[in-house]
């Protein structure tokens, strides 16, 4: 059997050990060794006696990748960035930024789901990660949209949605994991977020009006606050945004010039602000030892699936699937952006069945050099490519998008995560009910994801401004 052949059966394997309900991590860890096994084994013809060996080099083969991938200088983002939005909750900066959007925004229909919106988004730019997101705002959000009498199912339903945004504008642990596996510049992707952020943050909380709008049960608007008392209401969130500000400067130096600090040291002093910030409003020791504790467990998480399933890529790589699937993705006889947008599909059928970073992980191997390869390959200029732009634009393009589209891997049913982390701060809603309030965002996201298409600008403005991309 050929090498091809190993990686396709043994891929199956994979898609079936998940399907049954292995971790991801475990489950690609487990078919990259017998993969391993397999083809090195295949290469002494299978002969009994070199089984043995075959073993043997590939566990060794396994056992050098998490050791050699994991000490990146890159992946020690994730924790300080899970830290800093944990710290931020303690220290009740997230409280103080629902407050002052609830009082500007809350007048409007749905007002106070559209201040969900907007907070959390203010929130996503000091988190990390989306699963801590959503749980912060079922706590401080979904109690105040169900005392004014909005729609439980509506309620969780935003909660949910919105906590997606810290997927996609940055510090995100997806677009460094992203950035990581496919070699380009982490600053650069995350810089390029922003304004795909702030553009998804939009359309949810268009979306929101417009069903409060047609179906004002859903979310009743609240006013009754002066202007006195939003104003008031901005210093408390104003911390968030100067943390915001402090990074930026450190690590794109907008003054010109070289960059103060890699985004890795600009996290860490984002870190170290917040918890400046935290202490000086009065955090306590067991606060500070819960948010220790949650990153903790966050980051151990996020770090074994990468364990896992980078023993899984080595075995692609002895495969040579990458190679081939880009082979196939290119002598297609149909338009590059068709055979984008079926991609796309598979990624949101796929999402229905593993989660985000795990479905990005596993999937980026074979399908990133096949994207680079349908815009004309590593080298090409951006007059001559497919999608209209260079090698290094369809990277941080391309990488926007796969992530939004693992935001909606989030709350899709049956193992959407941020819907089973919102029911479970909330024992009063069923997972069953936060899907049906999160329905609705589907449309959201793929208006999201059908402006990045037509119009890559608002993914590369900004690295191409600050970075001269």
């Amino acid at each position: 059997m050929e090498p091809i052949d190993i990686g396709l059966v043994v891929t199956g394997m994979l898609l079936v050990l998940v399907l049954i309900g292995t971790r991801v991590a475990f489950a690609a860890a487990i078919a990259g060794v017998v993969g391993l096994v397999w083809i090195f084994w295949a290469k002494k013809g299978y002969d009994p006696e070199q089984f043995m060996w075959a073993l043997t080099v590939a566990t060794k083969t396994a056992g050098q990748v998490p050791h050699s991938k994991v000490t990146s200088q890159a992946l020690s983002l994730i924790p300080t960035f899970i830290l800093i939005g944990y710290l931020a909750y303690y220290a009740g900066l997230t409280k103080a930024l629902f407050t002052a959007a609830k009082r500007w925004v809350g007048w409007l229909p749905g007002g106070l789901g559209v201040a969900t919106v907007f907070a959390t988004a203010g929130f996503a730019a000091v988190s990390g990660a989306s699963v801590a997101t959503s749980a912060v705002f079922a706590r401080i959000a979904i109690p105040e949209m169900l005392e004014v009498g909005y729609d439980k199912r509506f309620a969780a339903g935003v909660v949910a949605a919105a906590g997606t945004l810290a997927s996609l504008i940055p510090p995100s642990a997806i677009l460094v994991i992203y950035a990581i596996i496919v070699e380009q510049d982490v600053g650069a992707l995350l810089l390029a977020g922003f304004i795909p952020g702030a553009f998804s943050a939009l359309i949810y909380g268009g979306m929101v009006i417009g069903m409060a709008l047609v179906w004002k049960k859903l979310g009743p608007p609240v006013s009754g606050f002066t202007w006195r008392q939003r104003f008031e209401a901005l210093p408390g969130a104003l911390p968030i945004f100067a943390v915001v500000v402090i990074i930026l400067f450190f690590v794109y130096n907008p003054f010109g010039g070289d960059a103060w600090g890699t985004p890795t040291e600009g996290g860490a002093l984002g870190a170290f602000v917040v918890f400046c910030i935290a202490v000086w409003r009065g955090m306590r020791w067991s606060q500070l030892k819960d948010a220790l504790l949650e990153t903790a467990k966050l980051s151990v998480m996020i770090f074994t699936i990468i364990w896992g399933v980078l023993i899984y890529v080595r075995f692609l790589g002895f495969a040579d699937l990458p190679g081939a699937f880009s082979d196939w993705i290119t002598s297609l006889q149909q338009p590059p952006m068709m055979t984008l947008l079926l991609i796309l599909l598979a990624y949101a059928v796929l999402g229905m069945f593993m989660d985000a970073i795990g479905m990005l992980l596993l999937t980026l191997p074979i399908v990133y050099p096949a994207v680079i390869a349908l815009n004309g390959g590593e080298g090409v200029a951006a007059a001559d490519s497919a999608f209209g732009m260079s090698a290094t634009g369809c990277a941080i393009w391309f990488g926007i998008i796969v992530v939004k589209m693992a935001e909606l891997c989030l709350i899709t049913p049956p193992i959407g995560l941020n819907c089973f982390v919102v029911a479970g701060v909330r024992p009063d809603l069923s997972v069953q009910d936060v899907f049906r309030g999160t329905s609705p965002f589907f449309v959201a996201d793929a208006l999201t994801i059908a402006g990045l298409v037509m119009w890559p600008a608002i993914v590369l403005y900004l690295p191409g401004l600050l970075l001269g991309l």
